[in-house]
């Protein structure tokens, strides 16, 4: 069994890394992009089971690329933030709770409470 790809947008670098280490501890495959751009073209050439989608990009706002993401992909869930912060486990076991409970919405709001 292959391991859930989560293609992660984050435009700096120092953020990156830890966001990667922090989804691939929890078993994810990570894919790295630092652009809009990057990300479209990752999201179109490449399986993806989900993105974490950073705001402010470079190139452009993460709500532009996530409208076009979902327009490609619309099956693909895209989670939106703002800044790696105190909110970021949070938010990493939210999203972690929905990749893995995608049929069971309900349960993803159980298991925060844990």
């Amino acid at each position: 069994m292959s391991a859930t790809r989560v293609l992660c947008v984050e435009n700096h670098p120092e953020y990156m890394g830890a966001l990667k280490y922090m989804l691939e501890t929890a078993g994810y495959e990570v894919m790295a992009a630092t652009t809009g751009d990057q990300a479209l073209y990752l999201l179109t050439s490449r399986q993806v089971d989900g993105v974490l989608l950073e705001y402010d990009l470079p190139d452009a706002t993460g709500s532009a690329v996530r409208v076009e993401m979902k327009r490609i992909k619309p099956d693909v869930p895209v989670l939106l933030f703002t800044g790696v912060g105190s909110q970021t486990p949070f938010l990493l076991r939210f999203f972690d709770s929905y990749l893995r409970n995608s049929e069971r919405p309900a349960d993803v709001f159980e298991d925060l409470d844990a």
